[in-house]
C-alpha cells in the first residue's frame, strides 16, 4: 500500500514550483496528524521547504539565484485565499507597494476581516489586523493602496513629489472603482484623491 508520504509527494510533484502548500491541501490523503508528519519528513528530506508554520513550498529554481521561495506578499495572498478572508496592505507596505518608498518593510501589515495574527517568515513577518468592513470595501487595487499610504504619510505631510506620483497612479485606476473608493476615505484623503478626477 502506498504511504501517505509518497501520495503527498506525488500530489506536490503535479503542482508548479513556488506554489504554496498547506496541510489542508492533502486532507483527503490521511488524518491531519499523518499529513503533518509526512510534510515534516518531506521537509527533512529536502523535498519541500517550510516557509512559515504550517506553510510549505517547493522552491522555484532560478538560473542565477538558485532556489527561490515565495515572497511574503505571495504567502499573505495564499493565506487570504485559503481562509477566504480579505486583506488590504497598510502602513509602510502600502507605501512600498505604490513605489512611494524604496524601503522594503520587514513587517507587512494587512487589515483583514479574518482572525488577527502574526506569521513569522524568517526575518520578515506578516501581521493581520482586524478591521471594520468599511476599511475593506475599497474596490480599486490602486485606490485602496493610496488610501492606506496617505493614512501612513499623515495629514498635511504629503510632499508635492509624492502627490504627483499618487495622481499618476490614480489616473490608471478604473473611474467607477475610484469614485466608489473616494467615498470611503477620510475627508482629507478624499480631497487629495478627487484631484485625479480633474479634466475628465
Amino acid at each position: 500500500m502506498e504511504s501517505i508520504e509518497s501520495k503527498i509527494k506525488k500530489s506536490i510533484s503535479r503542482k508548479k514550483r513556488g506554489e504554496l502548500l498547506f496541510p489542508d491541501d492533502f486532507r483527503g490523503l490521511g488524518s491531519s496528524e499523518a499529513v503533518r508528519l509526512a510534510l515534516h519528513r518531506l521537509e527533512k528530506e529536502g523535498y519541500v521547504q517550510r516557509v512559515a508554520q504550517g506553510i510549505y513550498a517547493r522552491p522555484k529554481i532560478s538560473k542565477y539565484a538558485g532556489e527561490v521561495l515565495p515572497t511574503a506578499e505571495e504567502i499573505a495572498m495564499a493565506i487570504a485565499k485559503r481562509d477566504k478572508i480579505r486583506l488590504v496592505p497598510t502602513g509602510a507596505y502600502a507605501l512600498s507597494a505604490l513605489g512611494l518608498s524604496t524601503q522594503v518593510p520587514m513587517k507587512l501589515v494587512f487589515l483583514t476581516d479574518g482572525a488577527p495574527r502574526e506569521i513569522k517568515l524568517g526575518k520578515r513577518s506578516i501581521k493581520l489586523k482586524k478591521t471594520t468592513p468599511k476599511n475593506l470595501s475599497a474596490k480599486g487595487g490602486i485606490s485602496r493602496l493610496v488610501i492606506q499610504a496617505l493614512r501612513e504619510i499623515g495629514k498635511d505631510r504629503l510632499t508635492e513629489e509624492e502627490e504627483a506620483k499618487i495622481m499618476a497612479l490614480l489616473k490608471k485606476e478604473d473611474q467607477k472603482d475610484l469614485l466608489h473608493d473616494i467615498e470611503l476615505a477620510p475627508v482629507w484623503i478624499q480631497k487629495i484623491m478627487e484631484k485625479s478626477l480633474d479634466n475628465g
